[in-house]
């Protein structure tokens, strides 16, 4: 309970602060918009519905928002401009079942073999929608969401371009769906995907726990996949092995995309409950905690 009231009391100072700063302040009560969501003075509740989730860099001049998957920002960031919506969760949750569906059938789950069925949910919801999340992302300023949600639109698009049964010719091309010309073509394709996704991990590491495991577990999935149809069986078959490994580690990425862009959505607005994030220590949220620890056991000790 004590540590309750403390963090609603430290949300209740942020929130102070940043009604002065915008010249906001008004009636007790009176409400007034953080990061994009109401907000109610006096009740602690701090953006995201002052959550776990609602993690604000106070030590900052320019009172910047710590990094949130649910916000798809890996650093510090500000507020996105008022009068846009949230397009994280959108392109999180695009990304999410399109990787989920051809997950499951690279681990030949229930002996379906033949991804056909994600050519559909690549062109319209991995592929499409998430590309229009992205350039949403620009338009609230976001740069690393804007790049990643647009090129992994992107990604989809061009998958089913290549997957279109007799649309523009390609792997027919390369020799059919079974030939090593097709399969190391295809390996090229996913190893390009695992360097551009290892620089944006890179990038997550100031982060959360939550959202950088998402870029994590994609990058092995690419990784994976891509030796899978580089490094072919004697008989000219993919590494079944790597390209079901692959499918586990999509299936994790698919799980943390959605949990991230659940985090985006869930505020004391509309759910019981929020899922909580863990921030790496040495990020900057992460630094303040241990300080605030710090300081805590030095008055303690100075007490006894």
């Amino acid at each position: 309970m004590a540590s309750t009231t403390a963090a609603q009391d430290h949300n209740d100072q942020h929130n102070a602060a940043l009604a002065n700063k915008e010249g906001l302040n008004g009636a007790a009560g009176s409400g007034y918009q953080t990061n994009g969501q109401a907000t109610q003075r006096g009740g602690g509740w701090g953006p995201y519905g002052g959550n776990p989730l609602a993690h604000v860099a106070t030590n900052d001049s320019d009172l910047r928002m710590t990094a949130f998957g649910g916000q798809f920002q890996p650093g510090l960031y500000r507020a996105p401009k008022k009068g846009f919506a949230n397009p994280a969760p959108l392109g999180l949750s695009a990304f999410a079942l399109t990787t989920f569906v051809l997950s499951l059938i690279n681990l030949r789950t229930k002996n379906v073999t033949e991804p056909n069925l994600v050519v559909a949910a690549a062109y319209g919801y991995g592929g499409l929608v998430q590309l229009l999340a992205g350039m949403w992302e620009m338009a609230v300023g976001n740069t690393f969401g804007a790049t990643a949600l647009s090129s992994y639109g992107g990604f989809w698009i061009s998958f089913a371009i290549v997957l279109t049964p007799g649309g523009f010719q390609i792997v027919e091309a390369l020799g059919g769906a079974e030939s090593a010309e097709f399969h190391h073509s295809f390996g090229f394709f996913l190893m390009g995907w695992f360097i551009f996704t290892f620089l944006l991990f890179l990038c997550t590491l100031r982060s959360t726990v939550a959202f950088s495991s998402l870029f994590f577990t994609l990058d092995m999935a690419f990784l994976l996949l891509g030796i899978g149809y580089l490094d072919l069986n004697p008989n000219g078959e993919v590494r079944i092995g790597c390209i079901k490994a692959g499918g586990v580690f999509g299936l994790l990425a698919a799980f943390l995309a959605w949990y991230n862009a659940f985090a985006g959505i869930a505020d004391s607005s509309n759910s019981f409950f929020v899922v909580p994030v863990l921030h790496f220590p040495w990020s900057d949220k992460g630094r303040e905690k241990r300080g605030k620890v710090d300081n805590a056991s030095a008055r303690a000790e100075q007490s006894v």
